[in-house]
């Protein structure tokens, strides 16, 4: 990260390792969206359009509406309308997400979340069509938010670092393991209740959470589809020129490795603004897939900023 929360958000798309500000800010901006078109609509006296429209982002319940609007299964996770739904969505994202970017990286925070989603949207339609408590509602059951993928990073992170504590209000220091068991037997205690879907989904995440961080541990990521798709379209939306970083994995005894490529336009020594030179920078990419980010220093920081923007 490069600086305060704001300074994050609002330089979200500018960086290439900061999946968590990328996600909240999608989430936001989407909220926004929708929030500005149903006044406007209710207002115009078209509220019933914007209702219909927005069921086309919705999760449906339904497989033969799903099998027509397939695109539901990734707008879903970036679609809320209430504001305290977002905003504890990402604050959970927000407080769990530093953890899993700090112990593995941008990239697997935004794998975790999609996956998430997605293991959330699954479980929800397999309950709903399965159950015979759901029999009734099926055809009419739709979804939205961003909670399976929350889930996800939730226990992803209490999986990680169970013994890592927050300070609650009026609670005091409680270890995340716990924080992500009480949430996850909240949502099954009500997933026959009036958000049996949402809960159902929370399951969902919850349970890719933990085995993708079980997994990982064996040398094994679930979430190298997820990072390629990511990959292509950074790689065809950059319009930076010179230094190309790019990701790959490759796996230690620790199920957790990754390293860098690097490659520029020329093979000798490119020095940028920050008098950085390619040898340097290559360290510090390196530094960076021993370790992670928060190793570096504040003039690596600086010099690999600076550089990144040639």
């Amino acid at each position: 990260m490069y600086g305060g929360f704001w300074d994050n958000l609002k330089n979200a798309f500018k960086h290439s390792d900061n999946s968590l500000y990328k996600l909240i800010a999608i989430n936001l901006l989407v909220f926004l969206v929708v929030m500005v078109a149903r006044v406007l609509m209710t207002i115009g006296g078209v509220g019933d359009l914007y209702s219909s429209a927005l069921s086309y982002l919705m999760m449906p319940a339904s497989v033969s509406r799903l099998i027509f609007q397939p695109w539901s299964i990734l707008t879903y996770m970036f679609l809320h309308e209430g504001i305290f739904h977002i905003l504890f969505n990402m604050l959970f994202l927000y407080w769990f997400g530093l953890l899993i970017n700090q112990y593995l990286g941008s990239r697997k925070l935004a794998n975790l979340y999609i996956l998430g989603g997605l293991a959330g949207a699954v479980f929800y339609v397999w309950i709903y069509n399965l159950a015979p408590y759901f029999s009734g509602s099926v055809d009419s059951s739709l979804m939205l938010g961003a909670s399976a993928g929350v889930f996800a990073v939730v226990v992803g992170a209490a999986t990680l670092t169970p013994n890592t504590t927050f300070m609650l209000i009026l609670i005091g220091p409680v270890k995340i393991k716990y924080i992500a068991i009480f949430y996850v037997i909240l949502s099954f205690a009500n997933s026959a209740g009036a958000n049996a879907g949402g809960e159902l989904a929370h399951l969902g995440g919850a349970l890719l959470g933990f085995i993708y961080i079980t997994q990982l541990r064996k040398g094994i990521d679930w979430g190298i589809p997820v990072q390629k798709v990511g990959i292509f379209f950074e790689n065809f939306f950059a319009s930076r020129k010179g230094v190309k970083v790019s990701y790959r994995k490759k796996k230690t005894s620790a199920g957790y490795g990754s390293t860098f490529s690097k490659s520029s336009k020329s093979s000798t020594p490119v020095t940028s603004s920050s008098d950085a030179t390619q040898e340097e920078i290559d360290r510090i990419l390196d530094k960076i897939a021993e370790r992670g980010y928060e190793a570096l220093n504040k003039e690596e920081k600086r010099k690999l900023f600076e550089f990144s923007k040639k």
